[in-house]
C-alpha cells in the first residue's frame, strides 16, 4: 500500500449463489462485485456512485465484512502502520477491526431498534466491545448526543419520538461510539426530506474534521457526492468504470456512463431547470447474473463499437489520478456538468 492509504481493495469480488431444487444445487451466481480495485486515503471522502443494482451497497458491506468476499483482498492499515488483509479473517479475528470501520445505514426508521432507548442504542457498541466500565457508558452516550446536535435529556426516549433527521443523527452517534477511523455511509441521507439533507451532510463534514474520519460515501445522487467527496468512483454492474478527483470528473467525464449520470444532476438554478440536457440511457441496468460479453455497459452505450463486445476494457490510468474502463476514452468528447447545463 502507498503511504497515506488507509484502506484498499484488490480484485475484490462478491457473488451470491443461485440454487435450485431440494438439494440446493447451484445453477448460477449473482456477480454483485467483480474484481474491484479501490483505494481510500486517510482523511479522504470517496463517493461511490451508480444506479440502483450496480453493487454499491454490496461493495460497502463486503469491505465491512458484513458479507464474506468471494475472492480478493481488503487491506487495512492499522494505527501502528501494520497492514492487515481483512478478507480471510474469522468473526473472532475481525472483532478489533470492527471498532475501526463502522457503518451508517440508509433508513433511519428501520436501522434503529424501536424497543431500545437512545441510551441502549448508542451504548450497545460500548458494552459489547467492553471499552468502558458500565458506570461510564451513560456519560459517553450523553457526549455523543451533544456531538451530533441532540439534547442529553433525549437519553431515555425511544426512536419513535424523533423525526427522520434526528434518527439519522442517532445513527451517526452510534457509528462514532467506538472512535472509528473509517465510516461507510450507505445512502445516509436519501431517505430524508430534502430540507434536512443539507443539515446531515454539514454535520458529517464537521464530524469528519473534528474526529479525523475517513468516509466511503455511497449514493446515487451525484449532486450530494459533489459536495461531500474528494474523489468519485463510478460503478456499473459490479465493475468500476471510472474514478478520479471530483472536480476533474464533473468537469470532464471519461466514460459514457458517467456523462449520463451527470446529466441527471438537478440544476440548482430554478430559472434554468429546463436547460439541463438529459441523456436517457436505453434499456435497464444489465443483469448481474448474465453480464454482457466485453464491456458490461455496451448494451446501453451510444458510442458502442465492435471491439466493445469482444474485449473487456481494463480499468487503466489515463492521467494522474484518473482511471477509466473504456476502449475509446481518449477519443470521445464527453460533456461535463457545466456543458450539460448550458442552454
Amino acid at each position: 500500500m502507498e503511504p497515506g492509504v488507509l484502506l484498499e481493495t484488490r480484485k475484490l469480488s462478491k457473488e451470491f449463489p443461485i440454487t435450485k431444487g431440494a438439494w440446493g444445487k447451484q445453477v448460477g451466481a449473482v456477480k454483485a462485485v467483480s474484481n474491484v480495485d479501490l483505494t481510500i486515503k486517510h482523511g479522504q471522502s470517496v463517493g461511490l456512485v451508480g444506479e440502483s443494482g450496480c453493487g454499491k451497497s454490496t461493495l460497502g458491506r463486503t469491505i465491512l465484512r458484513a458479507y464474506e468476499p468471494t475472492s480478493g483482498e481488503i487491506l487495512y492499515r492499522r494505527p501502528n502502520g501494520e497492514i492487515v488483509d481483512l478478507a480471510p479473517l474469522s468473526d473472532k479475528q475481525l472483532k478489533p477491526y470492527r471498532r475501526d470501520i463502522r457503518m451508517v445505514f440508509q433508513d433511519p426508521f428501520s436501522s434503529l431498534n424501536p424497543r431500545m432507548t437512545l441510551a441502549d442504542i448508542i451504548g450497545e457498541p460500548l458494552r459489547v466491545n467492553k471499552v468502558l466500565p458500565e458506570a461510564a457508558v451513560e456519560g459517553r452516550v450523553v457526549e455523543l448526543l451533544r456531538k451530533v446536535g441532540l439534547r442529553p435529556e433525549y437519553l431515555h426516549r425511544y426512536p419513535n419520538a424523533f423525526s427522520g433527521g434526528e434518527r439519522q443523527r442517532v445513527g451517526l452517534a452510534r457509528a462514532l461510539a467506538l472512535d472509528p477511523r473509517v465510516v461507510v455511509a450507505d445512502e445516509a441521507v436519501s431517505a430524508l426530506d430534502v430540507s434536512v439533507r443539507a443539515q446531515i451532510l454539514n454535520l458529517m463534514k464537521d464530524l469528519q474534521e473534528e474526529e479525523d474520519l475517513t468516509y466511503l460515501f455511497i449514493s446515487h445522487d451525484l449532486g450530494m457526492v459533489e459536495y461531500m467527496a474528494d474523489e468519485v468512483v463510478v460503478m456499473y454492474v459490479g465493475h468500476i468504470v471510472e474514478s478520479g478527483p471530483t472536480e476533474e470528473m464533473y468537469d470532464r467525464p471519461l466514460h459514457p456512463y458517467t456523462e449520463a449520470l451527470l446529466s441527471a444532476v438537478p440544476n440548482p438554478d430554478p430559472n434554468a431547470a429546463d436547460q439541463r440536457e438529459r441523456i436517457v440511457l436505453k434499456g435497464e441496468v444489465a443483469d448481474p447474473t448474465d453480464v454482457p460479453s466485453g464491456c458490461p455497459f455496451r448494451t446501453r452505450c451510444a458510442y458502442v463499437q465492435e471491439r466493445c463486445a469482444a474485449e473487456v476494457p481494463a480499468l487503466r490510468e489515463v492521467s494522474s489520478g484518473r482511471r477509466v474502463a473504456c476502449h475509446f476514452a481518449e477519443e470521445l468528447e464527453l460533456r461535463g456538468l457545466s456543458e450539460l447545463g448550458a442552454a
